[in-house]
């Protein structure tokens, strides 16, 4: 068991695998861990173990995670992706690829925008988005499913800081994928490939605009979890796709 400290943030990580670096972000929203990305269509993690040195971490103030750190209010987003780069900086990792679940889709923009000569491939599967018609689904689902459990565990945190954090994060100025803008999406000169999903809180006409947009994407068959028999043709898709865009020296 790992963690990697800076300040007053803690965060629990774990290591499999060797070959070039892969950062993972698993599904579930705000109480994303390491151990959702075996609850997810399929295991990153065991698909990937022999070709990459995979790197997950549980989110700060995953309720049923190891890793914890302060409520930032203003910067809900900023300071997640802090945590992503600062775990990558820790282990003296340059340039990665990363692959995010759900929450993980905002999150790989957000790492695209802040740390573009780093990355060099992405994949978004499943990723969240804004619904129009549904405009304050996520910013509801926290407010049930994390902050009531956060607030019980820490008493340094109020349902009132949870309000003004997810407020900022969901309802300030939603739109799209969360962390980026459309321009940011259409010069995005990284490459991505996204693994469209359609319920609530993964919209497939972000997943599909987004796609659309960005200049160097690509994307699935839809769908692509249902019947199971069509996952592993999305892995294996993806498999290429990380190859494709593995550094040669790799």
């Amino acid at each position: 068991m790992s963690f990697y400290e800076k300040g007053p943030v803690r965060i629990h990580y774990e290591e499999t695998g060797s070959g070039f670096p892969l950062l993972l972000i698993a599904g579930g929203g705000l109480n994303s861990t390491i151990s959702g990305l075996a609850r997810g269509p399929f295991d990153p993690i065991k698909e990937f173990k022999g070709e990459y040195r995979s790197i997950a971490s549980d989110l700060r103030n995953a309720n049923d995670g190891q890793s914890s750190g302060p409520l930032e209010i203003d910067r809900p987003w900023d300071s997640y992706t802090d945590d992503h780069i600062g775990l990558m900086d820790h282990l003296r990792i340059d340039k990665f690829m990363v692959m995010g679940f759900c929450i993980g889709g905002p999150f790989v923009w957000n790492l695209l925008k802040r740390a573009p000569d780093r990355v060099v491939g992405a994949v978004l599967a499943q990723p969240s988005g804004w619904r129009p018609e549904m405009p304050t689904l996520n910013y509801d689902t926290n407010m049930t499913g994390w902050g009531p459990e956060l607030v019980k565990r820490r008493p340094d945190i109020t349902m009132e800081m949870v309000q003004k954090f997810l407020t900022k994060m969901y309802r300030t100025n939603p739109d799209f994928v969360f962390t980026v803008t459309r321009d940011f999406v259409r010069n995005c000169q990284t490459p991505v490939l996204i693994l469209p999903d359609d319920i609530p809180a993964h919209p497939y006409a972000v997943a599909m605009e987004a796609a659309m947009l960005a200049p160097k994407a690509e994307v699935s068959i839809y769908p692509w979890k249902e019947p199971k028999e069509r996952i592993p043709l999305a892995v294996r898709q993806i498999r290429s796709f990380l190859r494709a865009h593995r550094p040669a020296s790799a």
